[in-house]
């Protein structure tokens, strides 16, 4: 039976992953086994130092998914650490699976890889460039994630490579930066933007997940379900105002707000708001062969549900 070596199994999308992998052979990995099933094989791995290497050489998996990431940065974390954690973490997976002839990887990348630029098609499919804005440090250390995947495909070609590109994960008790957008009494949009989500539901993806890391074929997918939402039609499901205000107020007050510690977010956020990544998930469901159950409005309108909005 295929051995499959799970990183970041202990956040949300791994526990999920774990409930879709019930009768596979699983190695399941992070720094805690804190919230993992009973009697789940676990080791101990801290992405960011030689343990991927050690712990590769004494299971030997035939296929790693590599979830170990940070999307949104606890209080106190740096660049740096999160740099460790994004970009050095993957760099010793991809080079701990090649040294000890792991046969296939999966590599949770984002749809903050194409990066939130002005002139970015709409929707975006996978042959446009990844360009993750350096201002952003998710989107940039996915950029770079994806540059390092790349020239791995052309010296390490034995190992296959599946490369989901994923958009704004939903699901029973997701908290983080987007969804504090959304609890807001008035949601925030900046004057002549839409600001278009695209959303997973979290068991679609454990599903994806689990397909590439089984039967799925190889290559780089969007994952995000059908369809997207303005901030007009978010409003409007969540029964809020809008507060639409143009982009020097809005960056005026950041720069002002930021240093003074009333926000987390300086001038640069705003481009986080006009120029949302819209994802085309039709290679999804043509090439990979899935079909996500619910579209991004359902998924949003389930969220609102469980989270009593």
């Amino acid at each position: 039976m295929t051995r499959i070596l799970i990183t970041g199994a202990a956040g949300m999308i791994g526990r999920a992953l774990l409930a879709e992998m019930t009768g596979q052979n699983v190695i399941a990995t992070d720094l805690t086994n804190k919230g993992l099933p009973d009697g789940i094989e676990f080791h101990r791995m801290d992405v960011t130092r030689d343990d991927p290497d050690r712990v590769i050489a004494q299971v030997r998996p035939d296929v790693i998914v590599h979830l170990a990431s940070i999307v949104t940065p606890h209080k106190g974390m740096g660049r740096e650490a999160a740099f460790a954690v994004d970009v050095t973490g993957t760099q010793n997976m991809l080079t701990a699976a090649i040294k000890h002839g792991v046969r296939r990887i999966v590599v949770t990348s984002s749809g903050a890889a194409y990066g939130y630029h002005a002139d970015n098609p709409v929707p975006l499919r996978e042959g446009d460039p990844c360009r993750g804005n350096p201002e952003f440090p998710y989107a940039d250390h996915k950029r770079q994630v994806e540059e390092m995947l790349t020239t791995a495909r052309e010296t390490a070609p034995q190992l296959e490579q599946v490369v989901l590109r994923v958009g704004t994960v939903l699901g029973a008790g997701t908290e983080n930066q987007i969804t504090a957008l959304f609890r807001r009494q008035k949601l925030l949009a900046v004057q002549g933007a839409e600001s278009p989500f695209v959303f997973i539901w979290t068991k679609d993806l454990a599903k994806i997940l689990a397909r590439a890391a089984t039967d799925g074929p190889t290559g780089i997918f969007n994952v995000a379900g059908d369809g997207a939402l303005g901030v007009t039609e978010l409003a409007a499901r969540l029964g809020k105002p809008i507060l639409r205000l143009p982009t020097w107020v809005l960056k005026a007050a950041l720069a002002v707000a930021k240093p003074l510690g009333l926000s987390q977010y300086g001038p640069e956020q705003v481009r986080f708001l006009q120029y949302r990544p819209v994802l085309a998930n039709d290679a999804l469901k043509t090439q990979f062969g899935y079909v996500p159950e619910l579209t991004s409005a359902e998924v949003f309108d389930l969220w609102c549900r469980e989270a009593g909005l």
